[in-house]
């Protein structure tokens, strides 16, 4: 916690970690600015005692830790669905623990409330096949459903105030859209968007009035983003066009606020899967990222699964009280351009007229001088 201003009539700031606020008050003397600082503090704690559902968390590289992370540092009481194949794995790694990437900003580690197996693909217990019931991976696991899940959350919280769909899975991720088949086109959608609007509808009702809603689209909802396959740019379009329908429903009928973040490329487990490196050669996502930090106005940055983390947790706080139906871009930037600079058509002029940035890194091949 910091604090800084101390003049009476001066502007307070104060910063707990996961977000600034800035005040203008009179402060009274010693006493008067301790009250203050006090009573931001306690207005500060906007996620303390509150509790988040977590859906789509098996590792701790993905963008749902990120977020897990964001909010047990804001105080919430975290708990998360996870994917049935990795569930006794997860929890293997919960008993080893995660060393540095548990460590949240105060310097406590992190601490996941209770994990449940959680399967995005089916609504209700009645949908799950006999042969997924008789996997290797399901056998010993029930209740994995969206329902079944929603209801036993219910059972041991009472209420949940932030619910958040980091999950997606695309069956043919590998194929161009041209080759994909309907199974494989229709997985990707129900998976990756339908199975929002599943939780929507089994978590809404115990909600807390004012809570809110988070799933992670991509780019590829609204541009075409060729190796991106599999039928998943439909259903990142399907996901955002759901959460603005679902805002003005969900938002009616409980009060709660539903929203979007298009993330850009990080090195999870999920984005590995697309186009895996082979023969030596960088995989589809390490060629994006590498892409995004030539091209994208935060040049030489990479995005950190901690960036769409506290993006996710600013979108659920009451400093965003009256947003909802919205795609946040968290993505350095890139949704902006309408041209890569790095390209050998256009890098000598941009480097003409622009110059290397002083911040940048000197190797950025789009920036260097002649």
């Amino acid at each position: 916690m910091k604090t800084i201003a101390r003049s009476p009539g001066a502007r307070l700031i104060v910063h707990n970690g996961a977000r600034a606020m800035s005040y203008k008050i009179d402060l009274k003397g010693k006493v008067g600015f301790l009250r203050a600082v006090r009573s931001l503090v306690e207005s500060c704690q906007f996620c303390r005692m509150a509790g988040v559902f977590v859906a789509g968390v098996a590792d701790a590289q993905g963008f749902g830790w990120g977020i897990v992370k964001a909010f047990a540092s804001a105080g919430a009481t975290v708990i998360v669905g996870t994917w049935p194949p990795m569930y006794k794995k997860f929890l293997d790694m919960i008993d080893k623990g995660f060393g540095e990437d548990a460590i949240l900003q105060d310097g406590s580690t992190l601490k996941i409330d209770k994990v449940y197996p959680f399967d995005g693909l089916y609504s209700t217990v009645e949908e799950v096949p006999e042969s997924v019931k008789q996997h290797k991976h399901y056998v010993g696991l029930s209740g994995y459903d969206i329902k079944s899940v929603a209801e036993q959350v219910k059972k041991d919280y009472g209420k949940v105030d932030y619910l958040i769909h980091s999950l997606a899975n695309g069956p043919e991720v590998e194929k161009p859209l041209l080759e994909v088949s309907r199974k494989g086109y229709l997985g990707a959608s129900s998976s990756s968007a339908y199975s929002l609007i599943a939780m929507v509808q089994q978590f809404g009702p115990f909600m807390t009035s004012g809570g809110s809603a988070i799933s992670i689209s991509y780019i590829a909802a609204e541009k075409c983003v060729p190796g991106y396959g599999g039928g998943m740019s439909s259903a990142k379009a399907a996901l955002e066009s759901d959460t603005r329908v679902l805002a003005w429903e969900a938002g009616r009928k409980w009060g709660i606020r539903i929203n979007c973040i298009s993330a850009g490329p990080a090195k999870t487990r999920a984005a590995n899967a697309i186009k895996k490196a082979k023969d030596g050669k960088p995989g589809f996502i390490d060629r994006t990222i590498q892409f995004y930090a030539a091209n994208s106005p935060l040049a030489g940055r990479k995005l950190k699964t901690d960036d769409v983390g506290t993006s996710a947790l600013a979108l659920c706080s009451d400093m965003n009280a009256a947003v909802t139906g919205t795609i946040l871009h968290v993505d350095l930037g890139m949704h902006t351009m309408g041209m890569a600079v790095d390209s050998v058509h256009i890098k000598d002029f941009i480097s003409d007229h622009v110059g290397h940035p002083e911040w940048a890194p000197a190797e950025l091949p789009e920036y260097a001088g002649k």
